[in-house]
């Protein structure tokens, strides 16, 4: 977050706190993903979850309406099946990523409700609508399908969604914490104006097609034959309305941070423009 021009002490101190514990909130949460992951503990167990990571896995391919007619796609049925046996591990791991890490990642994340207060109290530049939106679609995804939904909790897509958050909200709130103290870093500007590349996808996808895997299995899309026999609820209507919503999301908000990283990066400014002027908080 970037403060506004001249802020009290109070909010200024306050602000920098934020950030900071922010920081170590989701980099925290980023470490101990990883050594899940790779298991450099020697505790991430490969328990007996693998059928119902699987099954959760396979149920999300068979229910893409054009998977019957695509040869491509009934490989990817059964995955683990396909997988090398090196990969098999992380795997399982990433189906059992929740039981490391989600329980703080709700806390941390609702923490950033925050940030609609800083807006919508003038402490920061960002307008409240967008920051409101960004942060209830994160909450729609811890709160509204990882607490709803159990099976979403052993999906592999859970592990890459956090892991896509965490890394990016340690060098968004360290980038934003070093700004209000007056100093800057090359370094976290190059990481804030670069990793989205790969990021943005990875944390969007996952959260898209997690939410998708909720939605019930035996009509994948919505018809009138599903609403008559009550296959589908109101909120499964909602959750499908989001699946759509976010990929359109995802292309104006990758477009813009393009166009960003043009304008803060780009040799033929000069030099690279003072993050306070050049950088709008998403």
């Amino acid at each position: 977050m970037l403060h506004v021009s001249g802020p009290s002490p109070v909010v200024k101190y306050w602000l920098v706190l934020y950030n900071l514990l922010s920081t170590l909130g989701w980099g925290y949460i980023l470490v101990q993903t990883v050594v899940h992951l790779l298991d450099l503990d020697g505790s991430a167990t490969a328990v007996a979850t693998n059928s119902q990571s699987a099954g959760t896995l396979s149920q999300l391919i068979k229910s893409l309406p054009f998977v019957k007619s695509s040869p491509y796609l009934k490989a990817a049925l059964g995955l683990e099946k396909h997988l090398p046996a090196a990969l098999v591990p992380l795997y399982r791991r990433a189906a059992t990523t929740y039981a490391r890490v989600g329980v703080v990642t709700t806390a941390v994340q609702t923490c950033a409700l925050l940030e609609v207060v800083h807006a919508a109290l003038g402490w920061v530049r960002s307008p409240i609508q967008t920051t409101a939106m960004q942060v209830a679609s994160r909450l729609m995804l811890v709160w509204g399908i990882t607490e709803q939904f159990p099976e979403s909790r052993t999906n592999p897509l859970f592990a890459s969604m956090v892991f896509a958050w965490s890394f990016t909200e340690v060098i968004r709130y360290s980038f934003y914490a070093l700004n209000l103290l007056g100093m800057e870093s090359d370094f976290l500007t190059y990481l804030r104006y670069t990793t989205f590349y790969v990021l943005y996808p990875l944390g969007a996808g996952s959260e898209a097609f997690l939410m998708y895997s909720t939605l019930p299995k035996s009509s994948p899309i919505p018809s009138f034959q599903s609403w008559t026999k009550g296959l589908w609820k109101p909120t499964d209507y909602v959750r499908g309305a989001l699946f759509l919503i976010w990929w359109p999301g995802l292309y104006v908000m990758y477009t813009y941070m393009i166009k960003q990283r043009r304008k803060v990066l780009s040799p033929s400014a000069g030099k690279r423009l003072d993050g306070k002027k050049a950088i709008k908080e998403l």
